[in-house]
């Protein structure tokens, strides 16, 4: 018997050959050299190199994956042609363990595009998978749009390339149109139905058009197949694949009902899916299973109480799992006295119960004008809170002369501890003006180490939101503040970034901790 019998799901990877036909997500040599090697690393069986004769670029790609790889077997795609399989052979002939892959689309739809008879497609597929197989010992075959095409005719194609010398069987939802259940039931159904079906691998490649592609790809498993084609992030065509890291993860959560194993190290997987983001320019979204921004982080106050007392009761599967820290509870208008205190333990600060109360009544009213509530701001609320002062500097009043004429002119007036001092400066354009003034009227050692203006709207009226980083003494702060007058967000986020170099002195002598405030005018 072969392993298609054993508890062994084998993770076939075509994020350098599918997930690449993704409108934009053009990768570069270097890149796609960076990802195999990530693969590998990470214990993926097979890696999809590309389509070498597809272009002169992408058969340089696989021709030089092949000859680094290791252990994983490296695998080029080819059409039903002659010329493609020879050309797929070549690229893929020195690695450690090759694989062809040659592919027809068998539906109605897919035969009229050859115009291709029924007989005449099956000579073809025996043709070019003998023809594969007098090759490489290691080809896979697979009869594109299988789940639209008739089934006896499906199962006449698929015992011609196993009689041919196919060694995996490949059933693709090339359009995502299938359901879990009708995935199972037809994987079953080839398996019971073809002769030899028992010596090969049956695989499974499902597209995510109606986002099924996991759930039609877990069914497919559960049913007989022992091989998952998918793509890290769930890149590809349209609406994507399958993605490796759920059905990985799924695998290894579910074991109850799914007692398989793969051989990819879970730990690996959240720094492949940034770096494949980075280099395919496809950014993943923030609630995307498994490695979005939100999928371990909790706001809610009851999921964040929760998770304090017992990581169980919200979490299914460890971050650490994944290769992240930890699990984050971001601070919002969700979020309850128990992770406020969490945090306020966190940064170090240790307040009774009647603090806390205070504290948590200015958080809410903070949290509800604020997307997040960042560390430092916590801290000018306990600041406010047990002190009852405001911030140790603030703007009063603020007017700019700039132009073609001469160097721009700052004219400021600001509280300095509760003591209103002025100053007048000039310099290299408005906001070099602006924060010369401010050095004058608050003397300090803090260097500038960022300055970046972003537009939060369209048009002339657009709010600009300014981010100034300070250094002091090791000390970072960082300071934020949007307001439709670039100058006076600007203003506002250079006394922000002083005002939380002047908390964390008081607060946390030397730390050396980011922190950050936003104030939105």
């Amino acid at each position: 018997m072969t392993d298609q019998s054993k508890d062994r799901v084998f993770i076939f990877d075509t994020t350098l050959r599918d997930g690449e036909q993704s409108p934009g997500a053009t990768m570069t040599h270097s890149e796609k050299l960076e990802i195999a090697e990530l693969l590998e690393d990470m214990g993926v069986d097979i890696i999809e190199a590309g389509f070498p004769i597809a272009s002169e670029g992408d058969f340089k790609a696989v021709y030089e994956i092949a000859q680094r790889s290791k252990e994983a077997v490296i695998c080029g795609l080819a059409r039903a042609q002659i010329p493609d399989i020879d050309r797929c052979w070549e690229a893929v002939r020195h690695a450690a363990r090759p694989r062809i892959h040659t592919f027809i689309g068998t539906s109605p739809l897919h035969r009229a595009i050859p115009n291709l008879t029924m007989d005449e497609m099956a000579d073809r597929i025996h043709e070019t998978v003998t023809h594969a197989r007098n090759l490489c010992d290691n080809v896979q075959w697979s009869p594109m749009d299988a789940t639209r095409t008739e089934f006896d005719y499906l199962c006449r194609t698929i015992e011609i390339a196993i009689k041919a010398g196919a060694t995996t069987i490949n059933i693709p939802d090339t359009v995502g149109y299938t359901a879990p259940r009708e995935s199972a039931e037809l994987i079953r159904r080839l398996i019971e139905t073809i002769p030899g079906a028992d010596e090969v691998i049956f695989a499974t490649h499902c597209h995510n058009d109606l986002g099924m592609a996991t759930a039609n790809s877990l069914a497919a498993v559960e049913a007989g197949a022992r091989q998952i084609e998918c793509t890290i992030n769930g890149l590809g065509e349209r609406a994507g694949n399958t993605a490796l890291e759920e059905v990985v993860m799924a695998l290894k959560t579910r074991g109850d009902i799914m007692p398989f194993d793969t051989g990819v190290d879970t730990r690996k997987i959240m720094h492949i899916s940034r770096r494949v983001a980075t280099v395919s320019g496809f950014a993943v979204q923030f609630n995307k299973a498994i490695v979005g921004k939100n999928a371990f982080a909790h706001e809610s106050g009851i999921h964040q109480d929760g998770m304090l007392k017992n990581a169980e009761t919200f979490e299914i599967m460890r971050p650490e799992d994944v290769g992240l820290s930890g699990t984050s509870l971001p601070l919002g208008k969700h979020s309850g006295r128990a992770a406020l205190r969490a945090k306020l333990k966190d940064l170090g600060v240790d307040v009774g119960d009647n603090q806390l109360k205070d504290i948590f009544v200015r958080f809410k009213e903070l949290a509800d004008r604020k997307k997040e509530v960042f560390d430092e701001d916590i801290l000018a609320l306990v600041t406010a809170t047990m002190a009852g002062d405001a911030d140790h500097l603030e703007i009063v009043s603020l007017k700019v002369v700039c132009g073609t004429g001469g160097p721009a002119e700052a004219i400021l007036e600001m509280e300095v501890g509760g003591q209103e001092t002025s100053a007048d400066e000039y310099g290299d354009g408005p906001v070099d003006a602006t924060f010369k003034a401010i050095r004058k009227v608050y003397p300090n050692k803090a260097r500038l180490q960022l300055y970046q203006v972003n537009a939060v709207t369209e048009g002339t009226d657009a709010q600009a939101t300014v981010s100034v980083r300070l250094e002091e003494d090791g000390n970072i702060a960082t300071g934020q503040s949007a307001d439709t007058d670039t100058v006076v967000a600007s203003a506002r986020a250079y006394v922000n970034a002083l005002n939380r170099l002047h908390v964390r002195r008081g607060k946390t002598g030397t730390d050396r901790k980011e922190i950050s405030y936003k104030d939105v005018s």
